[in-house]
């Protein structure tokens, strides 16, 4: 027995030895895989691996593999190159660059201060609006139409812009909104870049860009200034608060601000208070455009824009404003071109899809608009103690105003840092679930009761017709959160909810639903207004 281990052990040890050159034909001339801790030079001698990596290469004169073509980027570097030469050949380089405002639009200007939620303050502003269909002789049938984030005030074409606008199929004779009944009224939004004050405006305090000097906006900001809008045309009550997306949120906070000076309710597609997923897309947005260098902290008025930061966010935009088995239908796995060579530049066609999405509106909306209504669109929550927050701001503030001090109250110091380490979660310092009558914790997508907070906040809404629509397929704005308007609405009291969700077989739209479906959206809203 030991004989019989001596021989055992010294066979180890015989294997262990360096070998002296590859023995086996069809293996890997290397032989590193039969000893790690070793290669082999050409001369057949034993390298170690630090020896090896600290060997320059064999040259031959020619890399392994040609270098890889960026059309993509060279696309990008020629726009920027040209943007340059635009702005240095411009004679006033202090508008911003380019020109956003596109078509003829009306303009309401306001002297008026508008307090805003926040501390800020907008001594002045001004309000783009378009109207079609007639108003009637007691001003009754108006329809106030609130747009999406980045939608302009131009909802349907005009005798003045003939060009078609975003909501041109759901305007018109015998359609969603019926000109031959309703007068409707579109705005763009304070924040916005179509004619509405914003980043871009002047300051008339120093005849200065705002850029981001601008003060942070909240959707309830955005709907006083409508407000102002309809005061000054002599409109005391709606007949209707209409919008879709953003601009649904927007009509419910019409509804809850001015209970008895909106009649009916139509929200599409929006939400009573942001959840998270949404603000995490909206945060990557404004990340990726606020790291362009171009962005310059805001302040790239008069010089070249941030349009590589802007065709990036809009691309994560996109991605979120339709769904995943339309995009299987449409695209696939297809690439551009199969005939040629995989590239790192757009290749399949739902990159080339996002690409041309981007490259469309990179140089069509302000980046510090975006910025600000999507952070606006953030901050939204109609329950009730934000609500009461608010009110308590702005009662404030309210009486350095009634003194004549008109000057913001913001403070533009932030106390926020980087954390030092990850987020981790803190189970003691976390508000416990609620349970259901079932006694499990809710489930938000199952449709589970809306918190109290959101309840008593939607309360002034008891006695309004509602109309809430959602679709199944949206993942930007989940139909689970108008199922919560709409749950919240009723628990409040209201009995005259009218809620419709599409489900994924009467659209693949995602969220864009609301701008496609003629049939089902508008159809609806045709019904619900009559």
């Amino acid at each position: 027995m030991r004989s019989r281990m001596r021989v055992a052990a010294a066979s180890l040890r015989q294997a262990l030895l360096p070998i002296s050159q590859p023995t086996t034909r069809g293996l890997c001339h290397d032989a590193a895989f039969l000893r790690p801790s070793a290669t082999w030079a050409p001369s057949g001698r034993p390298v170690s691996r630090r020896q090896l990596h600290s060997q320059p290469p064999q040259r031959n004169g020619a890399a392994s593999n040609p270098a890889m073509a960026f059309p993509c980027l060279d696309a990008l570097e020629t726009r920027s190159a040209t943007l340059k030469d635009e702005v240095k050949s411009r004679s006033d380089a202090s508008g911003p660059e380019p020109s956003y405002t596109a078509g003829a639009t009306r303009i309401f200007h306001c002297e008026d201060p508008l307090l805003l939620d926040w501390g800020g303050v907008l001594r002045e502003f001004d309000i783009a609006y378009e109207s079609w269909g007639q108003i009637n002789a007691d001003r009754s049938n108006v329809i106030l139409l609130h747009t999406g984030l980045s939608a302009s005030s131009h909802a349907h074409s005009t005798a003045e812009n003939p060009q078609p606008g975003w909501w041109e199929k759901f305007i018109g004779p015998g359609l969603a909104l019926d000109t031959e009944k309703y007068h409707i009224i579109c705005t763009n939004v304070i924040g916005g870049c179509y004619g509405s004050t914003g980043p871009s405006s002047i300051d008339p305090a120093d005849g200065q860009r705002y850029a981001t000097r601008f003060p942070i906006l909240t959707m309830e900001d955005m709907v006083r200034a409508q407000f102002r809008l309809l005061d000054s045309l002599g409109i005391g009550r709606l007949y209707a608060s209409v919008g879709s997306s953003m601009g649904g949120m927007q009509s419910l906070a019409a509804g809850v601000l001015f209970p008895d000076r909106v009649g009916r309710i139509v929200s599409i597609s929006g939400c009573a208070r942001s959840h998270p997923y949404s603000i995490a897309m909206r945060h990557t947005q404004r990340q990726v455009l606020m790291m362009d260098p171009n962005w310059n902290r805001g302040f790239y008025y008069g010089h070249v824009p941030p349009h590589a930061g802007m065709k990036l966010a809009r691309e994560i935009a996109t991605v979120t404003y339709r769904s995943g088995p339309e995009w299987e239908q449409r695209f696939g796995r297809r690439r551009a071109d199969p005939s040629k060579p995989p590239a790192l530049c757009p290749d399949f066609l739902i990159e080339t899809y996002l690409d041309h999405a981007g490259e469309k509106f990179c140089l069509t909306y302000d980046p510090n608009s975006l910025l600000y209504v999507s952070k606006a669109m953030d901050l939204f929550d109609l329950g009730r103690d934000d609500q009461q927050a608010a009110a308590a701001r702005r009662a404030e503030r309210q009486i350095s105003f009634q003194d004549g001090v008109y000057e913001s109250a913001v403070d533009t110091a932030c106390s926020l840092t980087l954390p030092d380490k990850p987020y981790e979660e803190k189970p003691d310092t976390a508000a416990p679930p609620e349970v259901n009558s079932t006694g499990a914790a809710p489930d938000p997508l199952s449709g589970s009761r809306p918190p109290a907070d959101l309840v008593a906040g939607l309360s002034k809404l008891w006695d309004h017709p509602v109309l809430v629509m959602g679709v199944a397929s949206d993942i930007l704005f989940p139909a689970w959160q108008q199922r919560e308007v709409a749950e919240a609405l009723r628990m409040a009291g209201n009995r005259n909810v009218a809620h419709y969700e599409l489900s994924e077989e009467q659209s693949l739209f995602g969220h864009d639903t609301f701008l496609l479906d003629v049939k089902n959206v508008g159809g609806a809203i045709k019904n619900f207004l009559r």
